[in-house]
């Protein structure tokens, strides 16, 4: 009998692979990636159920936390707020020294976190495994600084192999 879980794991690492490799404003990497799996998903699950109360949003947070219990495992992909030194404005701020004083967020940070996610689910799909972007998920990892800590924004994605996405129609 084949063991759908362990496949998934595969698959998030190379979903994790296609974010890693995915184009970065100027070759910098700011990703930081993790997968969560076995008895610390249900954890992650819990945490995202306190992170909903806390954010007042708890029936979204409920039910992305219930998607994720439904997954056998979760790709987690964030970013560090990083200046490029490449004084674009496109943060409101003149200079990138500015931003960093300001503590903005740098839109090429940002945008590259989106082109990982993009890559990641692209890979996914290519494999038919069924998966989901949760915010949720990414404001959950970050209040708990399970990417570590100087972490702006990230993102999860659930993956699942059963016979109907659990993802969807919730």
């Amino acid at each position: 009998m084949i063991n759908f879980d362990d496949t998934l794991i595969r698959v998030a690492e190379l979903m994790a692979l296609a974010a890693r490799t995915a184009p970065k404003a100027k070759g910098e990497d700011n990703l930081k990636i993790k997968i969560v799996s076995g008895s610390e998903l249900e954890n992650f699950a819990d945490d995202m159920l306190k992170t909903g109360e806390k954010a007042s949003r708890i029936a979204t947070f409920q039910r992305d936390a219930d998607c994720v219990r439904k997954a056998a495992c979760l790709l987690l992909i964030g970013t560090r707020s990083t200046p490029l030194g490449l004084d674009c404005g496109f943060c409101g701020f003149n200079s990138c020294k500015e931003a960093a004083k300001a503590g903005a967020t740098c839109a090429y940070n940002s945008g590259d976190l989106g082109i990982a996610i993009g890559s990641a689910v692209s890979t996914a799909a290519e494999l038919k495994a069924d998966n989901r972007v949760l915010y949720t998920a990414g404001l959950t990892a970050k209040e708990n600084g399970i990417l570590g800590s100087n972490i702006m924004m990230a993102l999860g994605i659930p993956l699942s192999g059963s016979g109907k996405n659990p993802f969807f129609d919730r």
